[in-house]
């Protein structure tokens, strides 16, 4: 059975443009805002979760936090001028994209628990057929990913892990009922959501061990709350938070691409003097990352480094070798048992949407596409499967991801434009267009030398090919993606049946 978007809605050629939109994370909220600002009604949004916020909703572990300032990580159109602190919380941020959902009429077009299991295009339809969990298939002219990279989380593969007597969950399905206070709890991680967690959990655990397998950068910022004072003087003055917003653009515009040596000099340096507070030498020397900055995804905490001075932290340095009914060993035969086990280990961040068994043009399967690691075409299209967009795609990741989904919704809302206004059934980009893109983004990637160290982290692929990072400018980016290069794609009339890729 197959399960309309909507009654009604702008036509292409005489035929509705039916929009079906994968997730309703930021990326959902607004492409679907522009769309439906865009006279597109015709909008289904499918999420597995049970409400709106996507990583900001799954994510609800004690410290989580954004890492860019808020007054940057918001919409351009839905400025909020009484953010607590320069760096939103979880529950802000959360309630932040709530409003926005329910004040631009997303929440009206989405139905929740409802995940995509799988996505065929139909050459004789030039349409995709969406199957679902829920039974009911939906068919739209137009399939959105907006999935994203922080989808699926990354559980270790650690011999006995399903023998833990204890409680066990990953920092990303948080149980909010489970009372850490006085346990004995380890820590398997030590990247963003360590950092975050670590010092909140040691407030209240009887013992932490945390399992570092490598040290990671972590810089102070500046964070102090806002007084009610200056929330009441920037609610009244609008200006002030759109000129720091544009101040921190200009900032991390300018260094986002990691190539000025410089910069990043400074930066290990503020790091090292933010280790400094550390009173244990040996503690302090290991907390020291043998990479440079910027090789992995930057961290940022106040409160991190001094969390190691409380006698009930514990940084243990020592590969794990397997976990036991009582705890966790490490490799010098260590046997430290534990109550509860926090697995701070990440997300799968390389699949994007290829997570979901997608189907193109001649049986091709995205998955296969992408065997060697993922690519697109502005991180948005990709070869063999028309009129399928995606938002957060590959090599999109840097900056503030809400600029890079905002020009990303403007360039998939004007592709939808094009097919209805040109009376076109699809659009694919071609594959000579993508791989000359590819092949620049590539070459930016090997301009950045701190991407070229091996230090783990999750932006290269199995293959080793760096796939989530953008090597330019958020600038850059937003000039590429406003306007449409007609000789990159090929597209076919209403009614046609799209012929074998090439």
């Amino acid at each position: 059975m197959v399960d309309e978007p909507g009654a009604s809605g702008l036509r292409t050629g005489g035929r509705r443009v039916r929009i079906a939109v994968i997730g309703a994370g930021a990326g959902g909220i607004c492409v679907t805002k522009d769309l439906l600002d865009a006279g597109f009604e015709d909008v289904v949004v499918l999420e597995r979760n049970e409400g709106v916020g996507g990583t900001w909703l799954i994510n609800r572990y004690p410290g989580c936090e954004c890492d860019v300032q808020s007054a940057l990580y918001s919409f351009s159109w839905a400025p909020k001028p009484d953010w607590s602190k320069p760096y939103g919380t979880q529950p802000e941020i959360l309630d932040y994209l709530c409003r926005l959902a329910e004040a631009h009429g997303v929440l009206s077009h989405t139905r929740f628990g409802v995940t995509v299991t799988g996505a065929t295009w139909q050459a004789g339809t030039s349409t995709w057929r969406v199957a679902t969990s829920s039974g009911a298939d939906v068919e739209a002219e137009v399939l959105v990913a907006a999935v994203g990279m922080f989808r699926e989380p990354s559980l270790p593969d650690i011999e006995g892990i399903d023998t833990f007597g204890g409680t066990m969950f990953h920092s990303a399905l948080w149980d909010g009922d489970h009372d850490l206070s006085d346990e004995r709890v380890a820590v398997i991680g030590s990247a963003a959501s360590a950092v975050q967690l670590v010092p909140q959990v040691a407030k209240v655990a009887g013992r932490l061990h945390l399992f570092q397998r490598t040290p990671n950068w972590v810089l102070p910022k500046i964070d102090d709350p806002y007084s009610e004072e200056e929330l009441a003087h920037q609610r009244d003055h609008p200006e002030i938070q759109a000129a720091f917003r544009a101040e921190i653009y200009r900032h991390m515009d300018a260094g986002m691409t990691f190539a000025d040596p410089g910069p990043l000099a400074e930066r290990e340096s503020a790091a090292l003097d933010a280790m400094a507070v550390v009173e244990d030498p040996a503690v302090r020397a290991a907390l020291v990352p043998d990479h440079p900055f910027g090789c992995k995804r930057p961290l940022f905490s106040n409160n991190y480094y001094p969390t190691f001075n409380l006698p009930t932290v514990e940084l243990v340095t020592d590969r794990i070798d397997r976990i036991v009914p009582e705890g966790v060993v490490t490799d010098d035969g260590t046997l430290r048992e534990v109550d509860t086990i926090l697995l701070a280990t990440g997300f799968s961040t390389t699949r994007y949407v290829s997570s979901t068994d997608v189907t193109g043009r001649d049986g091709r399967r995205l998955a296969e596409e992408w065997a060697d690691g993922a690519r697109a075409y502005l991180g948005i299209a990709t070869p063999g499967f028309p009129n399928l967009f995606m938002l957060y795609g590959p090599n999109t990741n840097n900056g503030s991801i809400l600029t890079m989904l905002e020009a990303q919704s403007t360039h998939i809302v004007s592709q939808v434009r094009r097919l209805r206004d040109e009376g076109l059934a699809w659009v694919d980009v071609r594959p000579e267009a993508a791989a000359a893109y590819d092949d620049e983004i590539q070459r930016g990637i090997a301009g950045v030398a701190v991407w070229q160290v091996d230090c783990g982290g999750y932006y290269r692929a199995p293959s080793g090919r760096v796939v989530t990072q953008w090597p330019f400018s958020m600038t850059d980016y937003r000039e590429r993606t406003e306007t449409i290069d007609p000789g990159a794609f090929e597209c076919g009339p209403v009614a046609t049946v799209i012929p074998a890729a090439g």
